[in-house]
């Protein structure tokens, strides 16, 4: 009975394992499309240190759980004691670090708002300055989702405008293209800038950025519940593996 127990055990830690293996595969890969996607995110990620950071955490967190995954099935697989308990002790350390990073996430949430973004884009943005690191995202952000501005083209009335321009002009980033890239054609540029509603993209950043990621967001959150359940019950099965190992 002990025997079957044990092979049971064996073969649900191996299960585990597989899961884990396959969410670092999926981490890695989604690591790698962020940092090389040419659709513009590249371009955003590049320009922003604290995406950019976040994109090669992703890749690291990835080839880390592929490797545990491959070493903890291993020591399922072949009795490995030495194996299980290294898997043990690091699969431990990443549990605590992404739980450290779920409750720091939903402590400084209030810093994503509305409000946060709006003082910030008023604060450092300079139109169509691309040397500025602030401003070339910002700019890439609305030409890739066709917005403007935080909540609309009505954010960059505070801020100076460029020379023999109207008051209200607002940059070139926010007048409607053929194709939402930098490379796009705008539709009336002129007409645009002096204020034409008709070749403008009048929406906000905020709320297409939210419509566009909200699903992505909840699947985010579930997969990281399941990631974290999958970590826990893998170092529960390797423990009492390692314990019936003779």
């Amino acid at each position: 009975m002990e025997g079957d127990c044990l092979s049971c055990m064996k073969y649900l830690m191996f299960l585990f394992n597989f899961f884990i293996f396959l969410g670092g595969a999926c981490l890695l890969g989604l690591g790698i499309w962020v940092i090389v996607d040419p659709t513009g995110f590249r371009e955003i990620v590049a320009a922003n240190p604290l995406l950019f950071t976040g994109a090669y955490i992703m890749l690291a967190m990835g080839a880390m759980l592929f490797l545990l995954g491959f070493l903890g099935c291993c020591g399922a697989i072949r009795e490995n004691k030495c194996l299980l308990l290294f898997f043990f002790m690091f699969i431990l350390l990443i549990f605590l670090a992404e739980l450290s990073a779920a409750i720091l996430a939903f402590i400084f949430r209030e810093n994503l708002t509305r409000e946060f973004f709006t003082k910030e884009l008023k604060k450092h943005y300079q139109r169509n300055n691309d040397t500025d690191v602030f401003s070339s995202t910002w700019n890439s952000v609305m030409i890739t989702f066709a917005c403007c501005g935080v909540n609309g083209p009505e954010d960059f009335e505070a801020i100076p405008h460029l020379p023999h321009s109207s008051e209200k002009a607002i940059p070139e980033a926010c007048c409607q293209r053929e194709l939402q890239s930098r490379e796009g054609m705008f539709v009336n540029k002129e007409e645009c800038l002096k204020g034409n509603e008709k070749f403008q993209n009048r929406q906000g950043c905020y709320t297409v950025i939210l419509n566009s990621f909200e699903t992505y967001v909840y699947l985010a959150g579930a997969l990281a519940i399941g990631v974290l359940a999958i970590e826990l019950f893998a170092m529960i099965f390797a423990m009492c593996l390692f314990r019936g190992i003779q």
